[in-house]
């Protein structure tokens, strides 16, 4: 038979990743931070997209106001003001795709939220952003971080005259990591300087009476002792104590007793002044202010005992369209290319203020349906924290379970109990002893560390023990799950905690 070309026809259809699907996706697991910053590049790249000023609040509050009531969503009200609306009279024509195929299981702004609660999505107000001459002190301007390099370089010019050693404690100070350890090779370091052993030495001991001490340490015995030293306390008993640091992991007290010659008082002290120094002194460089936790969704309880989800203003940003400076400089295009620039900035600004808009209702419909879900927990605490995955609230609020597990990265729910990552809620499944509803892991870890705290020195809780207890309780769990919950809150095993506990007691005496 013979082979011939010949043309087929067929029809398919298909998802395809499109530059505003992926920007769409990026906005679900944006942080409150990292969303600003995206939204000021914006900004800056589009003149058609602009924050919404405070006085633009005052005039249409009513109007900004979207209230779900629990039977059903309204559909009138919107985040966005009426000219900013999105509508497919104002985007162009090459507009390849839809946000609808982000959200395939979405039903709309007028699915219902859930019988059992009342959720109220509230605009943000006041988070316009301000002209730079205004409300800027010179007292606000935070100076600049001093790094560890810094510190360390200005000590190197003052202790050094000869340039040579000078060159040297350079090349040291590049060896430091962020906990000021030197993780370089002294003789590979000689090596490469064209120097002996002996020179490095001599620089690396002037180096190491930096400040903070303990810089220039290269393990935790030795980033120790130069802390000790600078407080002359660097006896013997502690030369000995430091150079066997695994028995004080251990917590085998009896040895160090035997092996510093000293007495159980005497120790205690000794361990005390351990705790008080420094094991990571070049830490106080490596990081900057950092960000303060802004709760995304706000829980309060109402009068008739159901719940009041609704987002925080303080992380909605109020984006609008100018379709006013468009209707002006359109006519004004001279050629195909400036037409083509408004175009695409207009459907661009559409797209940013949809996105947020379909961003700020997912998140208020995921934390409802969480809060729905965890209601025992608000009501009586970690004890009534039910099991929870991703798959339980996508079914229930018909949607995918990779949205849903970006909505819930990085965000954070502010509740009567204290503000909590919504990951939080998500917790595996312990089975029941007697056959009745499954435990939240995280209710038991919150059991095994009151019933370590709760024992007494002369009957200390082993593993096996809390298993019974647990069990007793109607919490089906194994020994090696309670060990690795008990290693995860950093508790030390039961001969551990012996030693420690009879330690103290003795002390006490």
């Amino acid at each position: 038979m013979a082979l011939a070309a010949k043309l087929q026809l067929r029809q398919s259809q298909s998802l395809v990743m499109t530059p505003q699907l992926m920007q769409s996706i990026r906005l679900l697991q944006f942080t409150h931070t990292e969303l600003e910053h995206f939204i000021d590049d914006e900004i800056e790249r589009n003149p058609l997209l602009e924050r919404a000023e405070p006085q633009d609040d005052a005039a249409s509050d009513q109007s900004q106001k979207i209230e779900a009531e629990p039977q059903a969503a309204t559909a009138d009200g919107d985040w966005f003001e009426n000219e900013t609306q999105w509508s497919a009279e104002a985007i162009s024509d090459k507009l390849d795709t839809s946000l609808e195929n982000l959200f395939p299981d979405d039903p709309g702004t007028s699915e219902r939220l859930g019988p059992d609660l009342t959720a109220q999505w509230k605009s943000a107000s006041g988070n316009g952003a301000s002209s730079l001459s205004e409300g800027i002190d010179a007292g606000d301007m935070a100076a600049a971080a001093i790094t560890l390099r810094d510190h360390v370089g200005e000590q190197v010019a003052l202790a050094f005259a000869d340039p040579a050693a000078r060159l040297i404690a350079a090349d040291l100070a590049d060896g430091l990591d962020e906990t000021g350890y030197l993780r370089g090779d002294l003789a590979e370091i000689a090596a490469r300087l064209g120097t002996d052993a002996a020179a490095v030495r001599k620089v690396l001991a002037v180096c190491q009476t930096f400040e903070p001490a303990g810089l220039f340490a290269r393990d935790l015995a030795e980033c120790l002792s130069l802390q000790l030293a600078v407080r002359d306390r660097l006896d013997p008993a502690m030369k000995a104590l430091v150079a066997n640091l695994e028995l004080l992991a251990r917590r085998d007290f009896h040895a160090l007793k035997r092996i510093c010659g000293v007495d159980e008082e005497d120790l205690l002290d000794m361990l005390a002044e351990i705790r008080a120094l420094d094991p990571r002194p070049g830490m106080a460089f490596s990081g900057g202010a950092s960000d303060a936790i802004v709760a995304d969704v706000e829980v309060r309880a109402t009068n008739d005992g159901s719940w009041t989800v609704e987002l925080n203003a303080e992380t909605l940003p109020r984006v609008l369209v100018d379709h006013i400076y468009f209707a002006q400089v359109s006519p004004q295009a001279k050629n195909q290319a400036e037409k083509d620039f408004l175009a695409e900035c207009l459907q661009n600004a559409n797209w940013l203020t949809r996105s947020l808009d379909q961003r700020a209702k997912t998140i208020l419909k995921v934390a409802s349906e969480i809060v729905r879900q965890q209601d025992a927990f608000l009501v009586h605490g970690v004890r009534q924290l039910k099991p929870l995955n991703l798959r339980t609230v996508a079914d229930a609020i018909g949607m995918h379970e990779s949205t849903v597990s970006r909505v819930t990265a990085n965000k954070y729910m502010l509740t009567p109990r204290g503000v909590f990552e919504l990951r939080y809620f998500f917790t595996a499944s312990i089975a029941a002893s007697g056959g009745g509803d499954a435990h939240s892991s995280e209710s038991v870890r919150d059991r095994i560390k009151q019933l370590i705290d709760e024992e007494k020195p002369v009957d200390v809780l082993s593993d096996d023990a809390i298993v019974d207890m647990l069990r007793e309780s109607g919490v089906d769990i194994a020994r090696r799950t309670v060990a690795k919950y008990r290693e995860g809150m950093n508790i030390p095993s039961s001969v551990q905690r012996r030693r420690e506990k009879r330690a103290l007691a003795s002390a006490g005496r």
